[in-house]
């Protein structure tokens, strides 16, 4: 399966906290100059590097880390349309498909585009408070309405399309992606998506009395997700959580544009990671 397109402006980034990553980075880097490609290194924190991204600068982001890193990098490069090449760092690495060590012969096919795009779902969500709006956020694993830090259960309704769906009592709401069904929805026992499918999941964490299965939205579909106490909180892929009053809706729906992420091989490299990842230990990235 071939690209329609060799990258030739590329940027290597890595996780500022990530061990070891710099110097892997670094032969990635020393690599790409041997093919005639001058790379910058970077953390994603890097505002130098994140405004040249947004400017459409590199055609490609080599992401070298874990699953946070690669999701740090979906929400840096989607806006801009860049596709990321994730390079394993960590323990997991659902999202990734080259392992470190193991990135040579990947970026030789890279270069020559023989490669495929893969194009995940991401999710836009809006805060509004007595009808105002107090913010927006954009999410590519999931956005959670939660309990926070309290030990008491929060009250929450949901609504699919503007047609109520439940009321739930439970530690929480998630609403997923197909990525994020591999992440926070999973351990709270939802499905498992294949990437590919663009609907969005919704889970309850630790419901009491309430529906407790996972519910999949079908394409295109929004939710809204209201709170009925005073002790919720609302994260969105895992950032820092927001307070939230009773009577507070969060309004979530397909956003306006997709996270890419380079592939190689079949189809069926998705599985393969299950089968690999699934009983490891989970890592520490944050």
């Amino acid at each position: 399966m071939s690209s329609s397109f060799t990258p030739s402006k590329i940027v290597v980034a890595i996780h500022p906290r990530f061990p070891d990553a710099l110097d892997e980075a670094q032969e990635i880097a020393d690599f790409l100059k041997e093919k005639g490609i001058d790379a910058p290194i970077g953390t994603l924190n890097d505002e130098d590097l994140r405004q040249r991204v947004k400017k459409g600068e590199f055609d490609l982001l080599i992401s070298v880390g874990g699953d946070g890193t690669m999701l740090r990098a979906g929400h840096l490069c989607a806006p801009s349309d860049v596709p990321i090449l994730g390079i394993n760092m960590g323990k997991l690495g659902f999202l990734i498909q080259v392992e470190r060590g193991a990135w040579q012969k990947k970026i030789e096919q890279l270069l020559i585009g023989d490669f495929w795009i893969e194009n995940r779902l991401m999710v836009f969500a809006e805060l509004f408070r007595a009808g105002e709006k107090q913010g927006s956020w954009h999410a590519l694993n999931e956005v959670v309405v939660s309990r926070g830090q309290y030990l008491n259960p929060v009250c929450i309704s949901a609504s699919v399309d503007g047609l109520e769906l439940t009321t739930y009592v439970a530690d929480g709401l998630l609403a997923s992606t197909a990525t994020g069904s591999t992440a926070y929805a999973l351990a709270a026992g939802g499905p498992i998506l294949p990437p590919e499918l663009r609907n969005i999941l919704i889970v309850p964490i630790a419901p009491h009395l309430s529906i407790d299965r996972a519910v999949v939205l079908s394409e295109g579909a929004a939710v809204n997700i209201t709170v009925h106490s005073d002790n919720a909180v609302l994260s969105v892929d895992g950032q820092t959580p927001i307070g939230l009053d009773a009577g507070d809706r969060v309004d979530i729906h397909t956003a306006e544009y997709s996270a890419k992420f380079i592939r190689f091989g079949d189809l069926g490299y998705f599985y393969r990671n299950l089968r690999v990842h699934m009983n490891q230990n989970p890592s520490t990235e944050v």
